[in-house]
């Protein structure tokens, strides 16, 4: 099983002038095989610096991350990551972008077509192989970065705000798109977000993040992601239910927020 498990993982950074920064304090949870993880929580409180270190980008100064019962010590191919902005190249086009991943490991150029083909097809691309990148819109291009992740077969995916540069009608989209391919493929999926709403619908599970140091603060776990597998996300999000849990959470980071106001006035 590729569970990832977080044992007790520190992280402090120094600052120019010496001083040390404890960006994340004993953190430890199992993120088992399939699920999938939202994790929100206010300006600070070490959202992207959790995920750079599972990414392998960063070390931890104490504990440790294990996928699959192997310890994360730097980038690996088991992990994909979609980043807010895509980080795609935009000089080549759809199809040269998505098997990017494909043609670093010299498969076959008819397998690679093949999959290309598959995966463009499940992200709504189809038709758009030739098309050069920066020719598409936002969402169209997380949709591209979307499948150049997933088509590497990754056995965790990472994403950084993926949808949080799109306008209101496109982030519903893809927020739908990425309930599709969570069920479809089975894959465990981790999502950083600073939408409520979002980590709502994208989180069967729920993580809220606190500040100074980072640290996990409560957990949730929902049906909401498998609502909106059945039903109109804007249904789900005008369920009673949703707007409970909502208006505690959005309670909870409110008065984080004012604690840390009243800590630097």
């Amino acid at each position: 099983m590729s569970d990832l498990i977080a044992d007790n993982v520190n992280m402090t950074f120094t600052t120019p002038n010496g001083e040390a920064v404890h960006a994340l304090k004993d953190v430890s949870f199992t993120l088992k095989q399939g699920e999938l993880l939202s994790v929100l929580g206010p300006s600070g409180c070490g959202k992207t610096t959790l995920l750079n270190l599972i990414a392998g980008f960063l070390r931890p100064t104490g504990g440790k991350f294990t996928l699959a019962g192997q310890e994360i010590d730097g980038p690996g191919v088991e992990r994909g990551m979609v980043f807010q902005q895509g980080a795609l190249f935009e000089w080549l086009t759809v199809a040269q972008n998505v098997d990017f991943g494909l043609r670093m490991k010299k498969n076959s150029k008819a397998d690679n077509r093949r999959k290309v083909e598959e995966w463009l097809d499940i992200v709504g691309l189809q038709g758009f192989g030739d098309t050069p990148t920066y020719q598409l819109s936002g969402g169209m291009q997380q949709r591209v970065a979307l499948a150049r992740c997933l088509i590497n077969d990754p056995d965790l995916i990472l994403m950084d705000e993926p949808l949080g540069a799109l306008d209101a009608l496109t982030r519903e989209k893809m927020q739908s798109l990425v309930l599709k391919i969570w069920k479809e493929t089975g894959k465990t999926i981790m999502i950083i977000t600073h939408s409520v709403e979002e980590a709502l619908l994208l989180g069967e599970r729920l993580f809220v993040m606190a500040p100074r140091p980072g640290r996990l603060h409560k957990e949730y776990e929902l049906p909401f992601a498998e609502w909106g597998l059945q039903q109109d996300l804007r249904e789900v999000k005008n369920n009673n239910e949703f707007s409970q849990v909502r208006e505690e959470i959005l309670t909870m980071i409110w008065n984080m927020e004012e604690e840390i106001m009243g800590k630097t006035a």
